[in-house]
């Protein structure tokens, strides 16, 4: 697919004496011509990787490499590595299709070398449009595909399998397990666009350390998701291990985003045949919401380990509320002096009312354990010898961490 703009920029390095890569609008590596001097880690990183950074991508928009039409040379960068550049855009009838990049180190590229490479944009151009639009049209029909899978009409599951399958994406119809990546805005906002580049990066190279025959991925608006299509076949890859592979390079990816605060993936539980898809995926999403609204989870939550939440998450919380499972305790939460007595009550309602245990973690003696208790019953109007009430506290808590009502160690 890549021949005629292998050609292309083989040739336009050989006219001005320097290798050169070409990227995609998004920064993305098409193709690159033979390596020979000095070359950064920006550059390095770029061929192994596919791709560049999102710090690299933000650094180059902010110079203005989306709004050229015309040539532009790029100052060093040292703090990312990054030598000068010179880079041409690549546009057909105005559309930016991609980006031709040259490391000018010496500053040695002249207008001459560079009216060179201009010579070559129709060309360039032209291959570029050609080979976007066969990519697209087929990224579209496999994104189209995934999301149907995602759906809950059977019919067009089904559809959707048998085209997955007659096209080649998947290997073969087998056990599937879903996972959710999703990014956590700084203060709860929305995270930016180079943040969503980073997910859709981190998904391609999770999809592509599994095997790309063997995984799906499609980016939605607020979370991104890999269906590992594997089977139990021996040799292949775990849901457990890529989970933690895709936390792990999610993780990677988003540091020094100021958008992002951290990042979580949620691990559904296996299903028999992509068509049961929806169901893995379902889980998988609510674990991710789960994990990203309760950091103590860790970056890696599986819907089979989310306990009590697996319920609350299928509830409507928001609606229902603490005082809707427990008023008593609903009082307690309007006031911030009684995060103490609130923690001691969690503690001793996860330890099955122990009071031995919860005296021992809290490390209090017992009369102050037995005094917060008791305080806890005068203000809430319960009393903690009726298993109802228990019930119902324990409830409303883990309820209240859900939904932000309740935050411990505040």
């Amino acid at each position: 697919m890549h021949t005629e703009l292998q050609r292309i920029v083989d040739t336009v390095a050989a006219r001005v004496g320097r290798p050169a890569l070409i990227e995609d609008r998004r920064q993305r590596v098409v193709v690159y011509s033979e390596h020979t001097g000095l070359i950064d880690d920006v550059r390095r990183s770029s061929i192994l990787r596919r791709h560049t950074t999102p710090e690299v991508i933000a650094w180059f928009r902010d110079v203005g490499i989306m709004e050229a039409r015309a040539p532009v040379r790029t100052p060093a960068c040292p703090e990312l590595d990054l030598l000068p550049r010179v880079c041409v855009p690549i546009r057909h009838q105005d559309l930016l299709l991609g980006f031709v990049w040259f490391i000018d180190a010496s500053g040695g590229m002249t207008d001459v070398d560079i009216a060179t490479v201009t010579e070559a944009m129709p060309d360039l151009s032209l291959a570029l449009y050609r080979e976007n639009l066969l990519g697209e049209l087929s990224s579209q029909r496999e994104a189209e595909a995934a999301r149907t899978l995602l759906a809950d009409a059977p019919e067009t599951r089904c559809e959707a399998v048998r085209s997955l399958l007659s096209d080649g994406v998947i290997a073969d119809d087998g056990e599937v397990t879903a996972l959710v990546a999703k990014l956590v805005g700084t203060g709860g906002q929305p995270v930016d666009e180079p943040a969503r580049i980073a997910l859709e990066h981190t998904l391609v190279a999770s999809r592509r350390w599994v095997g790309t025959r063997e995984a799906l991925h499609l980016v939605r608006h607020d979370h991104g998701v890999l269906l590992l299509c594997c089977g139990r076949g021996s040799g292949r890859v775990s849901a457990d291990a890529a989970a933690r592979h895709l936390g792990e390079t999610l993780r990677s990816a988003s540091q020094g985003l100021a958008s992002v605060a951290r990042s979580v993936v949620g691990v559904g539980e296996p299903r028999p045949r992509l068509y049961d898809t929806v169901d893995s995926y379902e889980e998988a999403l609510q674990a991710a919401r789960v994990g990203a609204q309760l950091p103590a989870l860790g970056a890696v939550v599986a819907w089979a380990d989310l306990g009590i939440y697996r319920v609350l998450s299928r509830m409507d919380a928001q609606q229902l509320g603490v005082a809707g499972v427990h008023p008593g305790l609903e009082r307690l939460l309007r006031d911030e002096t009684n995060q103490v007595l609130l923690e001691t009550l969690e503690t001793y309602l996860d330890l099955a009312g122990n009071a031995h245990a919860t005296a021992s973690r809290l490390r209090l003696h017992r009369t102050t354990l037995y005094y917060r208790l008791q305080r806890v019953e005068q203000l809430a109007e319960t009393d903690l010898k009726d298993g109802n009430e228990r019930l119902c506290l324990h409830l409303a808590l883990k309820l209240g961490r859900l939904t932000g009502r309740y935050r411990p160690g505040r």
